[in-house]
């Protein structure tokens, strides 16, 4: 198949523009033209992977985290990234990363993390917004039905739990075409007093093309009027970490070893257990320190993430405890949703895991 059909794929999911500004989601190198066989995935594209999908004539590396984060102005081989870009392109290995926007999703890193910690009523930590827009039209009263349903098959009208959500009042319109006009209803030169409905519609933006697409289409009139507002919203599927409760309370103790086994992880980096019960917990994979403040706000009992600093420590303040598992450790699952999804879609596309643990950091226990 063509690197296309599996990245749209994967942007229907995660779009691109869902990434932090710091990020290089998408495709690293390659061509999005170009046929694919197979792809290896990674949570880090390191040279054992591009060794790896050498050896195995694999021609696509799908990671988590982008080989290039910042401008690149040589490519002398004196590091392992310009080692691993060197010999992706010597042979014709395409790498597509898929990183925080796959972090910021609802159903992404942090929900998995989650579940395999038996979470209920699980909802983002940190909702992103200026993520959606109202789109505003009208239209001749005996089409409002079709031009509804067109722009709610392609996802607008998405509220919370709710879909096909819309507001509609009806009016008049009035227009008057000129010489160069073919109207749909009235005649040229003739002002027309028109019964309309005025169709108010939420749409997140990675679908704004989808939306005006369906609109063009079912719509009679040759000239379409219609308003795009952005909105300060908070998209209550998209954003920073997760947060969600234990089915009953456990000890602290308990819960860490809990997660420790869950997890997979030889150490938990922690607090002083400040609370002798945990029953809500916030998630973020990878380097969440950011997000402690939130954690603390929504009234978590315990924080798990990576990366926590030493005097971020302190900063729980004796009101949350801190689990940091390691980067790596959070994260390693990922691997495995990007496998269960690709091959549900593409049950016939040769994908499997990458036989290397990545993790740059290791442990004496």
């Amino acid at each position: 198949m063509l690197l296309k059909d599996i990245t749209n794929f994967l942007e229907s999911i995660a779009p691109t523009i869902y990434q932090e500004e710091y990020d290089n989601t998408g495709l690293i190198i390659g061509s999005f033209d170009k046929k694919v066989d197979s792809a290896l995935i990674c949570l880090d594209c390191t040279e054992d992977v591009i060794d790896e999908a050498i050896c195995t004539k694999t021609n696509l590396i799908i990671a988590h985290h982008p080989i290039i984060f910042k401008g690149i102005k040589k490519l002398n081989n004196k590091n392992y990234v310009e080692r691993i870009i060197s010999k992706a392109i010597r042979n014709e290995i395409s790498i597509y990363a898929i990183h925080t926007n796959l972090d910021n999703i609802f159903d992404g890193v942090n929900k998995k993390i989650a579940e395999r910690l038996g979470l209920i009523n699980g909802q983002i930590l940190f909702p992103k917004n200026h993520l959606l827009k109202k789109l505003i039209t009208f239209s001749p009263r005996n089409h409002t039905n079709q031009i509804r349903q067109a722009l709610f098959d392609v996802g607008a009208g998405k509220i919370g739990n709710y879909d096909q959500c819309s507001f509609n009042t009806s009016g008049t319109g009035t227009f008057r075409g000129n010489a160069y006009s073919n109207p749909f209803i009235g005649s040229k030169g003739v002002q027309q007093n028109e019964s309309e409905d005025k169709i108010e519609v939420i749409y997140p933006i990675a679908i704004e093309n989808n939306i005006l697409n369906a609109l063009f289409k079912v719509h009679p009139y040759e000239t379409i009027a219609y308003d795009i507002i952005p909105l300060d919203n908070h998209h209550p599927y998209v954003g920073s970490g997760f947060v969600g409760d234990l089915p009953n309370e456990m000890e602290t103790l308990e819960c860490l070893k809990m997660i420790k086994k869950n997890m997979a992880t030889s150490v938990i980096k922690h607090t002083g257990f400040h609370k002798s019960k945990i029953k809500k917990i916030a998630i973020c994979g990878g380097s969440g320190s950011f997000l402690l403040s939130k954690a603390i706000e929504v009234g978590a009992d315990l924080f798990l993430s990576a990366d926590f600093k030493y005097h971020e420590f302190f900063d729980a303040d004796k009101r949350i405890t801190i689990a940091d598992i390691g980067h790596y450790e959070s994260e390693q699952f990922t691997q495995d949703y990007l496998l269960e999804i690709i091959t549900k879609k593409f049950p016939n596309f040769a994908t499997r895991l990458t036989s290397y643990n990545t993790n740059p950091v290791k442990y004496l226990v």
